[in-house]
C-alpha cells in the first residue's frame, strides 16, 4: 500500500482479505482503492462488510436498484437532475445528525470532472492532540446539540447550504447529542467529533456561548496542518472515517459532468 500523506493509504486491489483492508482502513482514516469496475450490486456487497449502510435522507436520488447508494451528480436528464449536485461543500461528519453515527462512507467515482471535485480531508485526531491542555480540560466532559444543516449556512439558496430537504425530510429530523469529544469506537483514541457542519449547541450553555467555542474548535480542527486533499481518478473506491475525520467537497462548474455513487455505513454491524 501506498502512503497519501500524512494520513491516508491507497491500493489497487479490493482482493486482498477483508481484515486487512479493515485494519488498514483504521488505521489511515482514508483508504483509495484505484481504478475499479464495479456495478451497484458489487460496490454495495463491498460496503456491507464495514457495516449497516443507511439510506440518505434525501430519497429522491437513491439509486434506482438499491436505496443504500446515493447518486452524487450534476447531471440532469429532460431537463431534471439524476443526481445531488453539491453534497457538503463545508466542512462536516457524514449522519452526525443522527443518533447512531456513521462508521464510514465510501463513494465510487464514476466521472470525474475536467478540473476540481476534490474532496479535503481534516485530521481530528491530530485537531484533539494539538489542543492547548486547559481547552481539552474545558470539553472534556461537554455534549454537543446536533441536527440536520450547515450551521454556518442556512440560506437555502446558497451551494454550500447542507442540501436542501422536503417538508416531509425535514419532518424526519431530530436534535440529537454527541460528545465533542468523542472516544474512536475502534481504534479507542480521542477526537474532535463534528465540530463543523450539524453542531448548533451545546448542552447546559448559553447559545451564543456555545457557538463562539464550536466556532473556535472548528477554526482550530480545519487549519491547513490537519488537512489533505484527494483527487479522484474515475473508477476510485474513497473510504473514509467518519469518526476520525471531517470532510468537505470542493465546488465545480455546474457545466463540468462529475457522477459519484455513494454509501454510509453506521457504526451498528459486525466487525471482521
Amino acid at each position: 500500500m501506498k502512503k497519501l500523506g500524512s494520513f491516508g493509504v491507497e491500493t489497487a486491489s479490493m482482493a486482498r482479505p477483508f481484515r486487512e483492508i479493515w485494519d488498514a482502513f483504521f488505521a489511515a482514516q482514508v483508504l483509495v482503492l484505484r481504478g475499479q469496475r464495479l456495478g451497484a450490486s458489487e460496490f454495495l456487497s463491498f460496503a456491507r462488510q464495514f457495516g449497516r449502510p443507511e439510506p440518505h435522507v434525501i430519497d429522491q436520488f437513491h439509486h434506482p436498484e438499491h436505496a443504500d447508494i446515493l447518486i452524487l451528480s450534476n447531471r440532469k436528464k429532460d431537463g431534471q437532475p439524476i443526481g445531488l449536485a453539491d453534497a457538503g461543500t463545508y466542512f462536516h461528519t457524514d449522519y452526525s445528525y443522527l443518533d447512531v453515527p456513521a462508521r464510514a462512507t465510501l463513494l465510487y467515482s464514476i466521472e470525474v470532472p475536467k478540473e476540481g471535485g476534490d474532496t479535503l480531508f481534516a485530521d481530528q485526531y491530530s485537531a484533539y492532540d494539538g489542543l492547548p491542555a486547559a481547552m481539552k480540560r474545558r470539553i472534556e466532559a461537554l455534549v454537543a446539540l446536533h441536527h440536520y444543516g450547515n450551521r454556518d449556512d442556512l440560506d437555502k439558496r446558497s451551494r454550500t447550504v447542507a442540501s436542501v430537504l422536503t417538508e416531509d425530510q425535514e419532518n424526519k429530523m431530530a436534535w440529537v447529542r454527541h460528545p465533542i469529544v468523542r472516544r474512536h469506537p475502534i481504534t479507542g483514541r480521542k477526537a474532535l467529533y463534528a465540530v463543523s457542519g450539524s453542531s448548533f449547541g451545546i448542552e447546559g450553555m448559553p447559545g451564543d456561548e456555545a457557538i463562539e467555542l464550536l466556532d473556535e474548535l472548528k477554526r482550530h480542527a480545519t487549519q491547513q496542518k490537519y488537512q489533505y486533499r484527494l483527487k479522484y481518478g474515475v473508477g476510485d473506491v474513497v473510504i473514509w472515517d467518519n469518526a476520525s475525520l471531517l470532510h468537505s467537497a470542493t465546488l465545480t462548474d455546474p457545466d463540468d459532468p462529475r457522477t459519484l455513487w455513494r454509501i454510509t455505513v453506521k457504526e451498528e454491524g459486525r466487525t471482521p
